[in-house]
């Protein structure tokens, strides 16, 4: 998949590889130079060049560090300042977003969760390049925002489903005619560092639920529904198909997360509001085994039915979407 090229590499006399940090770094808000390296340079053998390129650019004011509250080393997490969102936003070639990265957010307790969020981006950055399929640095997107219930948007998590990010990978596999077949799977992604009750986690997979059937009415005078409505659902303006959901577990023991993955599919199988199943294609994993093993690797339980560990939720299913 080629780099991703965002500025005129003579703008502000940065380097190719100046360019292509700064709209990593604007989309997934705190990267660490490791992280950076292996998006960007996977053969590199150290993070040198990396660190070299972020210090030029923090000599232009463009991106700034923050130190990694759980390191002893004084790791640096790297974001990019008002003045590098305005130069990534210039260049056109990404939406441009209303959240920015601050000071004070960036040293924050929202640490491990932002950077946990880009190790799981991260792991299918590294099989699709193992394995040929397309998943670059810029394929996963951070709390977008989808609309699950029709009024007043001061609702908040009543009205808005935010996914901790919504993720595309292209699969490749060989037909026995020896030509290939592409598929595009889109991801929900979920990551639970063990901070928040297995209540609300399987409340998450409710508001899902609510977003797979949510047909939105367009409003007619004081708020009443426009007679007859729409009759499809929101998503499909979006998504060939409805996103898989993966649920990845981290910040315990394996033990522990594998007690954790029981609970939720205790709450699950109890939620009628879960049911038809069929709505829904939901796992979990956790974040050591997607590292290790791979997306499409055995590792994902279905929060649904069958409790064995399987590799058919990221496979096949009406999930995925041809592209060729």
């Amino acid at each position: 998949m080629p780099r991703p090229r965002f500025l005129d590499p003579t703008d502000r006399g940065l380097s190719q590889l100046g360019q292509e940090i700064l709209p990593v770094l604007y989309r997934h808000r705190l990267l660490t130079a490791g992280q950076l390296t292996q998006l960007l340079r996977p053969t590199a053998t150290s993070t040198r060049y990396i660190r070299r390129q972020l210090e030029v650019l923090h000599g232009r004011g463009l991106v700034d560090a923050s130190v990694r509250r759980t390191s002893r080393a004084g790791e640096l997490l790297w974001y990019t300042t008002a003045l590098g969102c305005e130069v990534v936003e210039g260049g056109g070639e990404l939406a441009p977003r209303a959240y920015r990265m601050t000071e004070d957010a960036a040293a924050s307790q929202l640490q491990e969760h932002t950077l946990a969020v880009n190790t799981m981006g991260l792991a299918f950055v590294q099989y699709a390049r193992r394995l040929g399929d397309e998943c670059g640095p810029l394929d996963w997107d951070p709390e977008v925002a989808h609309r699950v219930r029709d009024g007043d948007s001061r609702l908040g998590d009543e009205a808005f489903l935010v996914p901790d990010s919504v993720l595309r990978y292209i699969h490749t596999t060989h037909t026995g005619d020896g030509g290939q077949q592409r598929m595009l799977l889109t991801f929900f992604c979920e990551i639970d560092r063990t901070t928040m009750s297995i209540a609300r986690l399987a409340a998450k997979l409710h508001a899902y639920a609510r977003y797979a059937r949510y047909i939105p009415q367009p409003a007619l005078g004081r708020g009443r529904p426009k007679a007859g409505g729409y009759r499809r659902e929101a998503w499909r303006a979006r998504y060939p198909s409805f996103p898989r959901i993966l649920l990845v577990l981290d910040g315990a023991s394996q033990s522990q997360l594998a007690k954790r993955t029981d609970d939720l599919r205790a709450l699950a199988a109890a939620d009628v509001r879960l049911q038809p199943a069929a709505d829904l294609q939901a796992g979990v994993t956790t974040l050591e085994q997607l590292r290790a093993h791979g997306p499409f690797a055995p590792i994902v339980t279905p929060v649904l039915g069958d409790p064995e560990p399987t590799d058919v939720l990221l496979r096949t299913s009406a999930a995925a979407t041809s592209v060729a």
